[in-house]
């Protein structure tokens, strides 16, 4: 299953960088610049910046573990970009 969602930010890279980095010091996680995934153990999510903003993707086996992986993103970008309060609507793209 799929989920995405998009921040308009202007600050999508710096976010993206800040994910990455506190996520890999406990799982796989590859970073670029303007693009990084994360590995967690019940899904993953694909993330890229540019100057709109951050497009998040996230994708599970089912719909427990997908609304856990939305969850956990959701939850740790707020707190990185809690200056800038996001309201992240995520959207199923996949069953």
């Amino acid at each position: 299953m799929n989920a995405s969602t998009f921040f308009n930010t202007p600050n999508a890279e710096r976010y993206l960088g800040t994910l990455c980095k506190h996520f890999g010091h406990k799982v796989p996680v590859t970073h670029q610049p303007g693009s990084g995934r994360i590995e967690l153990p019940f899904g993953h999510c694909e993330l890229r910046a540019d100057e709109s903003g951050l497009q998040m993707s996230v994708e599970a086996p089912d719909q427990p573990q997908l609304d856990k992986m939305t969850g956990v993103i959701t939850s740790h970008l707020e707190r990185f970009a809690f200056r800038e309060n996001p309201q992240l609507e995520w959207q199923v793209t996949g069953a």
